[in-house]
């Protein structure tokens, strides 16, 4: 069988688990690949390196993480809530995923890595330059706001060699786990992001691309390993913002429009010009909900 057949059998399973979380079966996802179970789950492993149930536990483990962060439930609400039946299991499966257990971990909310779901055959076809075919639902309205950002820092993780903003180049030489950790600050000021930093923000022996987020100028939580931090001036941001679409395997086809629109825009038109040296330009991906969406810096005309 073709890598392409497997990973195109691989996304079916992956949305009928994302679509049914806490109520999917291996019968389930075995009919939506359309194979046995046995071949399914070792396709299942083959492409996205867990069997179908790590993946499922660790979507559970990362959506329980949220609600400890973000809320004040108690431990062993959140653990039946995310399908576990007492407390000593869920911590014991907590600390296992991200090396904290629960209850320490809803009183410091430090960065960990939170698990990402990516749709297989989207990523099988941008890693390998297959072309997608432009779904004509998928609308090409993209929304330019305006948005002040404060003086803030910027937590990253800088490149050696991928360049460009170049999504696939930076995962491949710095792995991919940066978008779970980033996005499970509690801090941050919008998600992470892949950034095009400009030349006064590239560090000696590094490339221009890095992955970050930014956060409030007085956060002083200690940096995961690996990581930067720098300061950002005031400054307005455009915010490109294209529409949501119904297919997740087109979340590539959204982020294309959106980049070309911000190719194309021209915001002299608008009173401003675009002022690279006051911040990144970020790429913050999308989701079939939100649409795709990216953010560049600019300051307005002087007349």
């Amino acid at each position: 069988m073709e890598y392409v057949d497997k990973a195109a059998a691989v996304g079916r399973m992956q949305k009928r688990i994302v679509d049914n979380l806490y109520d999917v079966t291996l019968d389930d996802m075995s009919a939506a690949a359309g194979y046995s179970k046995y071949h399914a789950v070792r396709m299942f492993k083959e492409v996205t390196g867990k069997t179908p149930f790590e993946y499922v536990r660790a979507l559970r483990l990362t959506e329980a993480a949220e609600k400890l962060r973000d809320t004040d439930g108690k431990v062993i609400e959140v653990a039946l809530q995310s399908g576990f039946d007492s407390h000593d299991g869920f911590t014991r499966a907590f600390a296992r995923q991200f090396d904290i257990t629960p209850r320490r971990y809803s009183l410091e909310k430090p960065p960990v890595r939170y698990f990402v779901h990516y749709p297989a055959a989207s990523y099988y076809n941008l890693l390998n330059g297959v072309k997608t075919m432009l779904n004509e639902k998928v609308s090409k309205t993209v929304t330019v706001t305006p948005v002040e950002r404060p003086a803030r820092k910027l937590i990253l993780l800088r490149a050696k060699a991928a360049a460009n903003g170049d999504y696939f180049a930076f995962c491949e030489e710095m792995g991919c786990e940066w978008e779970g950790l980033l996005n499970s600050i509690p801090e941050k000021i919008g998600a992470a992001a892949l950034l095009t930093l400009p030349k006064n923000l590239v560090a000696p022996g590094t490339s221009d691309t890095a992955a970050g987020t930014e956060v409030p100028a007085d956060y002083g939580k200690p940096l995961p390993d690996g990581y930067d931090v720098v300061d950002l001036p005031p400054c307005t941001m455009l915010l490109f913002n294209g529409a949501p679409y119904d297919n997740e395997e087109d979340f590539c086809i959204a982020i294309d429009i959106v980049g070309e629109a911000v190719e194309n825009y021209n915001p002299e038109l608008y009173g401003w010009q675009f002022a690279p040296e006051l911040a990144p330009h970020f790429n913050y991906g999308a989701s079939e909900t939100g649409g795709a969406r990216m953010a560049v810096p600019v300051k307005k005309l002087a007349f």
